[in-house]
């Protein structure tokens, strides 16, 4: 029998994401499931109930009777002891949970005999976990609102420019930890023409920060701050205290502060002291993304923006659903994947199959009783790096990198080059000894710049460029041609004869160049 997913509105003050859009709806009726839908759930985040109607789902007046009727309940935010009280007992609900966060919650929804997946339990070591992964979704879009509410307190611009007024400087923006939301603020930042800096715990994101256009900012003091599921870990004193060294020199030059720092389990750790906030200039703005979690500022309230010795600080806890549209549209499409693991059959029923390990790891109550946390997935393991045996290159076959001559060799080439060029030189007219020169000139460069080439550069556009240095066929035109003055002593056969060989080879050159780079590029379209 076919399940019914209910959609309850979200209660949580300042919440304005729904957990299922319209075009979800429709894809999860492919998969066999109804759905049900109470009536304004999506009016915060321009969904309007019309709009799921014509995707197919039900829309029911109050939530009492949506949740009476659910088999699987999606939503985002945590549940409150009223709409547990509303739950079907034995029946299935999916979203937000924070078991840890939330001991009280968890005994509740167990004495409901629930089985409860929590989204953000998700074993995010696996790499076939992350379509279902709505932290890192919902993360990349609050980091992108953090740095529009940072714009929107700063009084500047935040690109640089030179007007007839005056000059602008860049804003100074500085990003203290470069996870998912950090990574996004980046960007973001940087798009806008800010002068972007950021740290982390984790040296490995220093690549993904320059990646972006921004600057990495080491700290003076080596220590491993990578843990386990995408964060960082507690780190030890000396860490910190070199750490708060380097926030306090980058308060002092920043305009902007944007803190993202977040340990799993944990209160978020203080990086920006009262200190550090006096140092900076009046009309700088700190962002303080975790805020929720008690905040990295000393300063910070959370839910609010409040000026401190001058400068903004902004403590909103709601950074996602002032994208509401949006941060539904992933967090709906994160549980359409999860519900297309849990109902492979596509017959309307779920099965929470405990093999699966992104679904055990999720699973934190089933049928009342606690699984969580789940034991942690089986990594493949990683093989050990195999001995470099020294490797003999070998000797070069044309052109590319190959051994030096020896001595000898050298020397026997040399002599033989200078006996023809002693030859040319007594015996050879002056008309050709110009053009001689000119043709040791051409040698000379083109060994240079072409045959030192290595193989490995040479590609379809190596081809063209060598089917267009065919141009050289114009000399050789020229030479062919009858000589506009009778120049006595000009050696007209050898000359006539050269340019005829040059001709040939160069078609050779100019028809095979566009024929190569022909078949490279139908290789490559197949």
């Amino acid at each position: 029998m076919a399940l019914m997913i209910g959609v309850p509105k979200e209660t949580a003050p300042g919440e304005k994401r729904v957990a299922t859009v319209p075009d979800v709806v429709e894809k999860l009726a492919k998969l066999g499931f109804s759905v049900a839908v109470q009536s304004s759930a999506g009016d915060a985040a321009n969904f309007a109930d019309d709009t799921y109607r014509a995707a197919g789902a039900e829309v029911v007046g109050s939530a009492a009777e949506l949740w009476a009727r659910s088999d699987i309940v999606f939503k985002v935010r945590p549940p409150s002891a009223d709409e547990v009280g509303l739950m079907r007992e034995g029946g299935t609900l999916i979203g937000f949970i924070w078991p840890a966060q939330n001991p009280e919650l968890m005994q509740q929804l167990a004495a409901k005999k629930a089985t409860v997946l929590a989204i953000d339990a998700l074993p995010r070591q696996l790499s076939r976990a992350q379509k279902m992964d709505a932290l890192t979704s919902m993360a990349g879009v609050s980091g992108y609102r953090a740095v529009i509410e940072a714009a929107n307190a700063f009084g500047r611009l935040f690109n640089g420019q030179v007007t007839a007024a005056g000059k602008i400087p860049p804003a100074k923006v500085f990003i203290a930890g470069a996870g998912v939301a950090g990574l996004a603020a980046i960007g973001t930042a940087a798009s806008l023409g800010a002068i972007v800096r950021a740290n982390d715990t984790r040296a490995e994101v220093a690549d993904q920060v320059v990646s972006l256009g921004g600057e990495f900012v080491k700290v003076d003091y080596e220590e491993e701050g990578s843990g386990g599921g995408g964060y960082a870990k507690v780190m030890s004193e000396g860490f910190l205290a070199a750490q708060r060294a380097m926030y306090a020199q980058q308060a002092k030059d920043a305009d902007i502060i944007i803190t993202t720092a977040l340990i799993p389990g944990k209160p978020a750790p203080k990086l920006i002291t009262a200190e550090m906030v006096r140092s900076m200039r009046p009309g700088s703005v700190i962002v303080d993304m975790a805020a929720e979690q008690g905040g990295n500022c000393e300063l910070t309230v959370p839910g609010e923006a409040v000026v401190r010795h001058g400068v903004t600080i902004i403590g909103y806890t709601d950074l996602v659903s002032r994208l509401a549209k949006q941060s539904s549209t992933l967090y709906s499409n994160n549980l359409l994947r999860l519900t297309e693991d849990l109902c492979k059959t596509k017959d309307g029923t779920i099965n929470v199959n405990f093999d699966d390990e992104a679904i055990r790891g999720l699973t934190v109550l089933r049928q009342g009783e606690v699984t969580w946390p789940a034991p942690p997935p089986k990594m493949p393991a990683v093989p050990p790096k195999p001995k470099v045996a020294a490797v003999v290159a070998p000797k070069g076959h044309g052109h590319g990198a190959s051994e030096p001559m020896s001595g000898k060799s050298l020397a026997i080439v040399f002599g033989l080059g200078a006996l023809a060029f002693l030859l040319v030189g007594l015996y050879a007219p002056m008309s050709f000894l110009s053009h001689f020169t000119v043709f040791v000139l051409a040698c000379f460069v083109g060994y240079m710049v072409i045959w030192n080439v290595t193989p490995a550069l040479h590609t379809p556009l190596m081809s063209v460029t060598n089917a267009i240095s065919s141009i050289i066929a114009i000399g050789a035109l020229v030479q062919v041609a009858p000589p506009i003055q009778d120049a006595a002593g000009r050696p007209t056969g050898w000359i006539i004869g050269l340019a005829v060989v040059s001709i040939a080879l160069v078609a050779i050159n100019m028809f095979g160049g566009f024929a190569v780079t022909q078949r490279m590029l139908q290789m490559f379209r197949k």
